[in-house]
């Protein structure tokens, strides 16, 4: 079976196909993930999209003078690998994002291969809310890590 592609047909490498866990199939521990290599076109698509065009993302000669030296691409834009795991994968399609804390470890520079992460730490059956531990990482470094709280579909009310 060829690898998954998004609708332009770039290859999306993750660990399962898209879907819909529903509460009553998730188990503690369960863990899903994806890898996206950040482009510079994504980082420009970023800013268009956000309007952060702040130049530490977007200006090379600006970026070599500040504390990263070198571009770096937008912080929310690597969180949001995050959401795509929760939204695509677990528990996937259906889920509702209740909340996220997000600390930022470390910068993510256009070439970076990042795989986003999640992992199933507490289940609330009876209100349908799981609670996910989330990294981001390039390498064997930890750019970005967190917790997620999902409202997560179920066969008795979805």
């Amino acid at each position: 079976m060829p690898p998954a592609t998004d609708p332009k047909g770039d290859q999306m490498l993750d660990n399962l196909p898209r879907g819909t866990i529903c509460i009553e199939d998730i188990e503690i521990g369960m863990t899903r993930y994806l890898q996206k290599q950040i482009t510079d076109r994504d980082i420009e698509l970023f800013a268009e999209v956000s309007t952060d065009r702040n130049p530490v993302h977007l200006d090379d000669t600006y970026a070599r003078d500040t504390i990263f030296e070198g571009r770096i691409a937008h912080g929310i834009l690597t969180a949001s690998l995050i959401s795509a795991v929760i939204g695509e994968q677990l528990p996937g399609h259906g889920t509702v994002y209740l909340s996220q804390s997000l600390k930022f470890m470390a910068p993510v520079r256009p070439g970076d291969l990042v795989v986003a992460e999640v992992k199933v730490a507490a289940i609330d059956h009876a209100r349908r809310r799981v609670t996910l531990e989330t990294h981001c990482a390039v390498g064997d470094t930890v750019v970005l890590k967190g917790e997620a709280l999902v409202l997560a579909p179920s066969r008795k009310f979805d």
